[in-house]
């Protein structure tokens, strides 16, 4: 019974030191706490709520309106769903194309700098010479793509919160400065970002 009880102890301690060395930045604890229950608060940012979409990242809950039903946020809880009403309630801003999915937010017909109609937004190119700032959304292209809030901009990388990734409210990428062109990510690279005008 007691080397049972040693090697438990053993194990558990061991568990903890990965934990803390290696899988604590990726998975806090407070979103391993709010990871099991769908629609649970996970993070926030200027007290937007990310709310918890489980591990089935192509599962939503319903649609999400506004109180007063005047506008769509998107389906609970996809990333676009928290983009919109973080825009929506932070900046009172309210997107003039209310569909599609996260990479539909990028335009790839357009200039840098140029307006981004269908979001009402600026639209700058990752690669190119204007550098991501707080409150940015950052657009990843794909199947379905993905959409993040940019909370933090250092010298050699960019903060994002976002919804729908699993246990990841808040991930880092890159930020690398080459011929005065800002390239945001490495293995993992958005198409740019969008900002308000």
């Amino acid at each position: 019974m007691r080397k049972a009880v040693k090697i438990f102890s053993i194990t558990v301690f061991l568990l903890v030191i990965i934990y803390s060395l290696f899988l604590q930045n990726r998975y806090p604890i407070y979103a391993i706490r709010h990871s099991f229950i769908i629609g649970d608060s996970v993070d926030s940012f200027n007290n937007i709520v990310v709310f918890n979409n489980g591990m089935n990242y192509s599962q939503s809950y319903g649609k999400h309106y506004t109180k007063d039903s005047s506008f769509y946020f998107g389906k609970k809880w996809q990333c676009v769903e928290f983009v919109k009403r973080y825009y929506f309630e932070h900046f009172n801003h309210k997107m003039p194309n209310g569909f599609g999915n996260a990479k539909d937010f990028f335009d790839t017909d357009l200039l840098e700098g140029e307006l981004n109609k269908e979001r009402d937004l600026i639209q700058y190119r990752n690669g190119d010479t204007i550098a991501p700032m707080v409150d940015d959304i950052l657009v990843f292209g794909g199947k379905f793509g993905h959409v993040a809030i940019v909370t933090m901009v250092m010298k050699n990388e960019i903060e994002v919160i976002q919804q729908n990734i699993y246990m990841t409210p808040r991930e880092r990428f890159k930020l690398k400065i080459e011929d005065r062109k800002y390239i945001v990510g490495e293995n993992r690279k958005p198409e740019g970002w969008l900002r308000m005008k």
